[in-house]
Formats: structure tokens, C-alpha cells, sequence
């Protein structure tokens, strides 16, 4: 399968949990893959930290308020 999509539901937690939650994710993130991480919010406080880690995102607001948030390598 190329370029897998890896979901990974981080709603309904406390902060700074989501934020933990997909740190871990994307440092397991397989060759290749991205990762789709549903967040009850803009994650804004991740960006810097997946920046600095050499990921690249790209955040989408969803009808009901929540967002999804692809993450990839650079």
C-alpha cells in the first residue's frame, strides 16, 4: 500500500494530552505514512513542535467543530 493514512482520534482529552498523544504517533510513524489526527480544536500549540521535528501539517476544520490535522515527514 503507498503512502498509508494512519488515523488516530485524539478528542475528548485533556490537555495536554491530544498533543502528547500524537507526538508519540508521529514518532512511530512508518516510511512513507501520514498521519490523520482528529482534535476537538486547532492544534496550534503543535505546529512549532512537529517544525522542529521536521514534519510538515496541513489542518482542516470539519462541520462539526472538531479538525484533522495530516502530518507527514519533510
Amino acid at each position: 500500500m503507498d503512502n498509508p493514512l494512519i488515523p488516530l482520534d485524539a478528542r475528548g482529552l485533556e490537555p495536554p494530552q491530544p498533543m502528547m498523544k500524537i507526538l508519540e504517533a508521529v514518532t512511530a510513524l512508518p516510511s512513507g505514512a501520514t498521519l490523520a489526527a482528529h482534535t476537538d480544536r486547532q492544534p496550534l500549540l503543535l505546529y512549532p513542535l512537529l517544525e522542529q521535528r521536521g514534519f510538515t501539517y496541513l489542518t482542516t476544520p470539519l462541520a462539526d467543530g472538531s479538525h484533522v490535522t495530516h502530518i507527514r515527514p519533510r
